[in-house]
């Protein structure tokens, strides 16, 4: 799993295998998504058997979930990890090794009438380290692959009833780019998921190179963690200010067309009395200026040792209003999962890692 047909080639061809077999992999792992290699019945025994020897599929369900009230899931992931030589009786598998090592990520099923969305992740913790954020406060522990990425969506109990992916849950996606340009590629292409890129949105807080050649890449949407439209302000909220600006992001972004298939947002988390003031829904109207997008206004969720307030109802749906009055179209997200936290900003494995020590 995460292998292109060119890279399925090479398994096959390292094996001895005919050509056309990488074809047959392929159906097998991204339209039929299947979990072993036994299942791919129009391939020869004695191939399966040569490709078992090797290699594996690469899915691993959830270990783990809970369930919030409103009906968000918030699934726990093992992560691929190789298994060491077992000691004694010791079982040895990924899953194992992953325990031992702590290699976890969570994954958000949003369920909302005939739209689902999955809110995936692509790091183990974020270097970002967003003021607001519990995902930065964990630290920064590794990149997935884009294998691990994917078993988020192929593993999914409720994969079938999927209408959207966000890469907006631990991590940066524009810090670990190589394997999210793998697994949009994957989705959308005629030979993987076959997904329109109009059904992905990718999150970022803007990293300089990174978002540009994302950009020209890719064609899933985009959205940027805005959440102040001041220089300083937003550099104490978010460290990654320093190096790209949202001026400078939002330069970047004007060079592209956002008026037909692709959609670019802003995310914005209010903050009470901080950031949801006039003067910020002025900046706001004079950043934007010229750009088509949205803006999404969201709840601050409170997180351990951070003293932020969050903004009350009049505020944001104040700042909603005069934004669309100003031809920006802007909504009040609503909050899900809070109660398990797998709203924004809240999630983190650190917790569980402990309890798995």
């Amino acid at each position: 799993m995460g292998l292109t047909p060119a890279e399925l080639k090479g398994v096959v061809g390292g094996l001895g295998m005919p050509a056309f077999t990488a074809k047959q992999l392929a159906q097998w792992l991204y339209v039929k998504r299947v979990t072993s290699i036994d299942d791919m019945t129009n391939i020869s025994k004695e191939n399966r058997e040569r490709l078992s020897a090797e290699y594996e599929v690469g899915a691993m369900a959830p270990i783990n979930c809970q369930r919030s009230k409103d009906g968000t899931i918030k699934y726990l992931f093992p992560l691929y990890a190789p298994a060491s030589e077992p000691k004694g009786d010791m079982p040895c598998d990924a899953v194992t090794a992953s325990k031992k090592e702590g290699r976890f990520v969570e994954t958000v099923f949003i369920p909302d009438g005939e739209r689902a969305t999955l809110c995936i992740s692509c790091q183990v913790g974020c270097k970002m380290n967003c003021l607001f954020c519990q995902t930065g406060k964990q630290g920064w522990h590794g990149n997935l692959t884009a294998a691990d990425i994917l078993n988020q969506i192929y593993a999914l109990p409720e994969a079938d009833r999927l209408t959207n992916i966000v890469f907006m849950g631990q991590g940066e996606p524009m810090d670990n780019l190589e394997a999210v340009l793998r697994v949009c590629e994957i989705l959308t292409a005629d030979w993987g998921y076959a997904w329109s890129p109009k059904r992905i949105t990718v999150s970022s807080v803007g990293v300089k190179g990174k978002l540009k050649r994302f950009l020209d890449e890719s064609d899933c949407h985009i959205a940027i963690s805005m959440h102040s439209p001041l220089h300083e302000q937003r550099q104490q909220l978010m460290p990654a200010e320093k190096a790209m600006p949202i001026e400078e992001t939002i330069a970047l972004l004007k060079q592209y067309d956002f008026t037909h298939q692709r959609r670019c947002s802003f995310e914005y988390i209010c903050f009470g009395g901080m950031n949801d003031t006039p003067l910020y829904a002025r900046e706001i109207v004079r950043l934007l200026q010229g750009l088509e997008c949205r803006v999404n206004l969201i709840r601050f969720h409170e997180i351990p040792d951070v003293d932020l307030p969050a903004s009350d109802e009049q505020r944001m749906e104040a700042l909603r209003d005069y934004l669309t009055r100003h031809g920006i179209t802007t909504t009040i997200r609503a909050s899900r999962g809070q109660d398990i936290f797998a709203a924004c900003g809240m999630l983190s494995t650190a917790k569980q890692n402990e309890k798995l020590e």
